[in-house]
């Protein structure tokens, strides 16, 4: 039965990380809550995974009943235990900020950073139940220091860090752990042209599989610790960005300029 099983809820679940990471625990014995918008993508999933070792909920992380409706189905079928939330649910959209569509930008905020709040508060109820417990939440690199060209979900990304580091200390009450992840250029659909084409082969910046985060995942319920850097160099950088931030906005700049030329050399 689910409940004699630890338990994971995946939103995002259904590509990328998030199905990455569903495929991962399910391989090891974990009962899955797998929660996307994308309900063909997740039939995909419940395909390959199978309804005996996971539930699936087509829901929108920004909508808070749509969420807990799924939350509390979930728990029945855990009795009301969780052992690791992974908010993990995003959505991206280049440009600059006042060049976006303002509807662009609220969706993005909404799913980004909204839907983060809403999925921890609809399951600390359960993570409480739960010894050992971890709210795990999907940042990004661009947390680190703001990236230009894609600056409001750079900001949403800045909001879930921190949001993640006030929840290490306000969960404690309940013996929950939080930590976040802060991927770099992960090789999902995601990611924009110019920068996968400007990826190093080696080093901080080049690409990750998502196989490689979800493995991360895995480890963030077993070791304590509040950031996780994907790879293992992006604390360097965060370093950099504490030094000496000043050169490392020039840096940026540099590579958005890089970046405009690329794109144009393209067209």
């Amino acid at each position: 039965m689910s409940e004699m099983r630890k338990s994971i809820f995946i939103t995002g679940a259904a590509s990328g990380v998030g199905r990455e990471t569903a495929l991962l625990f399910a391989g090891k014995g974990w009962f899955v809550g797998a929660c996307d918008i994308n309900g063909s993508a997740l039939a995909e999933l419940e395909r390959e995974i199978g309804s005996d070792r996971a539930l699936f909920f087509q829901a929108d992380v920004a909508d808070p009943e749509g969420f807990a409706d799924a939350m509390a189905r979930f728990a029945a079928a855990t009795n009301n235990r969780l052992d690791l939330l992974f908010s993990n649910a995003g959505i991206g959209s280049g440009g600059m900020l006042d060049e976006q569509p303002w509807d662009d930008v609220v969706r993005i905020v909404n799913v980004n950073f909204l839907g983060v709040m809403i999925s921890v508060r609809a399951a600390i109820p359960l993570l409480r139940n739960s010894p050992g417990s971890l709210c795990l939440i999907t940042s990004s690199s661009s947390a680190i220091f703001g990236t230009a060209g894609i600056s409001v979900y750079s900001a949403t990304k800045h909001a879930a860090r921190g949001l993640a580091e006030a929840l290490s200390i306000e969960l404690k009450r309940y013996g929950v752990r939080a930590s976040t992840l802060l991927p770099g250029l992960v090789d999902t659909p995601l990611l924009s042209g110019p920068m996968r084409a400007l990826a190093p082969p080696d080093g901080m910046w080049r690409l990750v599989a998502p196989r490689a985060v979800a493995e991360t995942v895995l480890r963030a319920y077993q070791e304590d610790r509040l950031h996780w850097y994907i790879p293992e160099e992006l604390r360097d950088f965060h370093l950099d960005v504490v030094t000496a931030p000043e050169a490392v906005r020039e840096e940026r700049a540099a590579l958005l300029e890089m970046m405009a030329r690329h794109a144009d050399a393209n067209r």
